[in-house]
């Protein structure tokens, strides 16, 4: 072959190859990817900080990324949410960590009793390098990955009579989120705690199989909870969290830059719903009452020794598990910066 026909030949074929990429690239730019969020609330700051991810997904994306939220457990009980995220049947889930322990139990760690007072410290501790490291690598090795974790709202307990002063809590059972940091807490008041999922509390009380419930009042009011019970014991402990955690298979399947946003939204969205978590628990405490709820405080002497009997708890549940141990060191840690 001449030295002149094998210039045209590379040339051509390198012609033809940056056509192929081209188009290639084009394509890619060109697909659409589908995205469902599920949570298991609804009109919570979960609920508001799915629509506002949603929202700013499609808008930076210009629409290659296309959000539909599922709330109140639309897609299924929470085990089922966490495994079609896991299996990729579910993109996106905004769920309480600690209903993750069946992944990794040191996704239970926010959930550690007295680990935080005030809605202000635990927002500060779930922005906090070193627990964000942690909590948003747990499970990428089963098909997560972590994009967020805020603090949702302090807890409360809502019962069918008033538990108005810590011997009230003796002999209840009391329905708990799936974390041994909670049920040893709920146990060392006295009470029994029954591990069930959000969708499961509302008959549980009105058939009697439960006392009451843990829990945060921006569930207990959008979702009419005073039609089971109208007593609320606003505890504070523990804090309740909420960690977005998207399918690791559909995020690998994602172009680069689409991978970016998904991580970049994700953080924004994380510092914006703090004062609207605020907002929201303003508005469901009036809410409450105004639906004919109580709102009940326990007198400060044993809140203030309520406290005492939770502070060890962490460290009781941890430290025969040296990661979880681990774990519990780096959130305390960042709880005592952040007061």
């Amino acid at each position: 072959m001449s030295l002149v026909k094998r210039d045209f030949v590379a040339r051509t074929g390198a012609i033809v190859l940056s056509l192929v990429l081209g188009c290639g690239a084009a394509l890619a730019q060109d697909k659409t990817y589908a995205m469902k969020i599920t949570l298991p609330t609804l009109n919570d700051p979960s609920f508001v900080f799915a629509k506002n991810y949603a929202a700013a997904l499609e808008k930076d994306s210009g629409g290659r990324i296309k959000p539909e939220i599922f709330p109140a457990s639309q897609l299924g009980s929470i085990p089922r949410q966490i495994e079609g995220t896991q299996f990729g049947a579910i993109q996106c889930a905004v769920i309480p960590p600690e209903f993750f322990v069946g992944v990794d139990e040191r996704f239970e760690v926010p959930s550690a009793p007295a680990l935080v007072n005030s809605m202000e410290q635990g927002q500060r501790l779930a922005s906090d390098p070193a627990v964000l490291k942690l909590m948003l690598g747990l499970g990428a090795d089963k098909g997560l990955h972590g994009v967020a974790l805020f603090m949702n709202s302090p807890q409360s307990v809502i019962a069918k009579s008033p538990i108005r002063h810590l011997a009230d809590f003796q002999g209840k059972k009391l329905r708990v989120l799936a974390s041994p940091f909670q049920t040893q807490a709920i146990s060392r008041l006295g009470a029994t705690p029954v591990a069930m999922t959000l969708g499961d509390v509302v008959p549980a009380i009105q058939q009697g199989a439960v006392d009451g419930a843990v829990g945060g009042i921006v569930v207990w009011t959008p979702m009419h909870f005073v039609d089971a019970a109208k007593y609320v014991t606003e505890t504070g402990q523990p804090a309740v969290y909420a960690i977005v955690e998207i399918s690791k298979t559909w995020y690998d399947s994602l172009p680069a830059d689409l991978q970016k946003l998904v991580d970049s939204d994700a953080a924004s969205q994380q510092t914006a719903i703090y004062p609207v978590s605020i907002d929201i628990v303003g508005k469901a405490r009036k809410g409450w009452t105004d639906s004919g709820g109580e709102l009940i405080s326990l007198p400060p002497d044993e809140q203030a020794q309520m406290m005492k009997t939770f502070s060890s708890v962490g460290a009781d549940v941890s430290k025969t598990k040296p990661l979880l141990n681990e774990a519990y060191g780096i959130a305390t840690a960042a709880a005592a910066r952040a007061q």
